[in-house]
């Protein structure tokens, strides 16, 4: 498919990308109530995409579920657990487009997570609009998790918990940190997201930016 049709097939789609505990996924279920738009987490699908790629196509993927829970996160620095991670190569992001071509046509959708990087998301775009990044500052990022009760979720699992979180918590400060040059490189929006950012605000943001009437404040 020629990229002008697939720009065409996907206008109906908004898309919120962005660091790890940024918000997006509760920003995406606020504006698809509010305005009736299907939600389409690219986190509820990784396993599925997993399962549909193949060593050719997603060399990282398969590299990275070979390892163990310690070759994943304790024995390697944050630089290569970032640059080698799959979803932020944007293996599989073919198949997330896979899947919103075969969603029924009826509401807009609005596609969120992680896996949205600037860069291939910008060229399914007929322009700057439709988009957002949210970029939350590590504080942001730590309370997220601390509050979701999944802070040691991954680290936990490994031989050294301490050493993991650090690795991680560094690896997604580093990609937060590439997406904020990214979005800037390409003209796109972006949202800077702290501890005093409510999610009302936050979602009236997300919403302003996609050219979206606003949601309702937090009471």
């Amino acid at each position: 498919m020629d990229p002008g049709s697939l720009r065409e097939r996907l206008r109906h789609v908004y898309w919120i990308g962005g660091g790890s505990g940024a918000g997006k996924s509760t920003v995406a279920r606020r504006l698809a109530e509010r305005h009736g738009l299907v939600h389409y987490s690219t986190d509820a699908v990784m396993r599925d995409h997993a399962g549909r790629s193949t060593p050719g196509d997603s060399p990282h993927l398969h590299g990275f579920m070979a390892m163990d829970m310690d070759e994943r996160w304790v024995h390697r620095s944050p630089e290569i657990m970032l640059e080698t991670f799959h979803w932020y190569r944007g293996e599989g992001f073919g198949l997330i487009v896979e899947d919103l071509l075969r969603l029924p046509a009826g509401p807009p959708v609005v596609a969120e997570g992680f896996r949205l990087l600037p860069g291939l998301v910008r060229s399914l775009l007929a322009g700057p609009g439709h988009a957002v990044w949210l970029l939350p500052t590590p504080g942001f990022r730590r309370a997220a998790f601390d509050s979701r009760g999944s802070l040691w979720e991954i680290a936990g699992r490994t031989g050294d918990p301490e050493r993991a979180l650090h690795n991680l918590l560094e690896r997604d400060r580093m990609f937060t940190d590439r997406l904020r040059v990214e979005t800037r490189q390409l003209g796109l929006p972006a949202i800077e997201v702290d501890t005093t950012t409510t999610e009302g605000e936050l979602a009236g943001r997300a919403a302003e930016a996609l050219g979206l009437p606003a949601a309702p404040p937090d009471p």
